[in-house]
């Protein structure tokens, strides 16, 4: 016979690590698709509080009044969200990189409803996200994902986060300059290409002015586009390992910022 106790205090202790076990789950790659059921989600958050809890020291939360309490549970709501923002960065460069490469070739006007965020996105962009979710699974990089949550309690213990304004700013400076900067170093080969495309095409516009550019640029920079995406496909385990690298650096970094 299984003999379980469970008073209120370990209660509040197991509801404070589901709070930052759930703000992640819902906000990382992978888990937080919209492909992957909400119940399921539920669920895995559930699975993982039990499993810490099992290991983690115990914890008394100190308050006095129950809004107090509800300030600590948000407390670690917005942990679990910071901490999860560093491997986000993997969807969000994605997203940056194929609007720049779509806006480059002609597709921008071209989006399609994105099953995975349920938003409009574009078809290059659909194309890397999925391409690196799936180069996710196979390199095992969920495994990371999980295990730097449970990490994250060594150094962030529950309730023992530390809210630096001026720490989570220079993170955030540094995750939005990271962002831009992968982004477009992914879509770069792309960007030369259209780049030298449009300076071809104004040199012949200037020699042969009775041609029509716009139409005769507009299939040229398809066709190139294309072409230029197509041969760089095999660069992408070397953009996701650099992602992944860099989503990597980012969670420590939002873990040093809260410590």
């Amino acid at each position: 016979m299984v003999n379980v106790e469970l008073n209120y205090a370990d209660l509040e202790f197991f509801l404070m690590i589901l709070m930052r076990v759930a703000a992640f789950v819902f906000i990382v790659p992978f888990f937080s698709m919209n492909q992957v059921p909400r119940r399921y989600r539920a669920v895995l958050s559930v699975m993982i509080s039990v499993v810490l809890y099992g290991v983690l020291p115990r914890q008394e939360i100190l308050y006095d009044t129950v809004y107090e309490y509800v300030i600590i549970a948000a407390k670690e709501f917005v942990t679990g969200i910071l901490i999860g923002m560093g491997v986000n960065l993997c969807t969000t460069i994605l997203a940056l990189t194929g609007t720049i490469a779509d806006m480059e070739v002609g597709f921008s006007m071209v989006t399609l409803m994105d099953p995975a965020t349920r938003q409009q996105t574009t078809i290059t962009s659909t194309l890397y996200q999925q391409l690196i979710m799936l180069i996710l699974i196979i390199s095992g990089m969920y495994q990371y994902i999980i295990r730097a949550l449970a990490e994250s309690y060594e150094l962030i213990p529950v309730y023992g986060a530390n809210m630096d304004a001026e720490k989570l700013l220079n993170v955030a400076v540094r995750f939005m300059g990271e962002y831009i900067r992968i982004g477009f170093q992914i879509c770069l080969p792309i960007f030369a290409a259209i780049l030298i495309l449009n300076a071809v095409l104004g040199i012949l516009a200037k020699v042969a002015p009775q041609m029509n550019m716009f139409a005769v640029g507009l299939q040229l920079k398809i066709f190139v586009g294309l072409g230029v995406i197509f041969l760089t496909l095999f660069l992408l385990p070397t953009a996701a390992d650099m992602i992944f690298t860099e989503a990597k650096r980012m969670t420590v970094a939002f873990v040093e910022a809260l410590m």
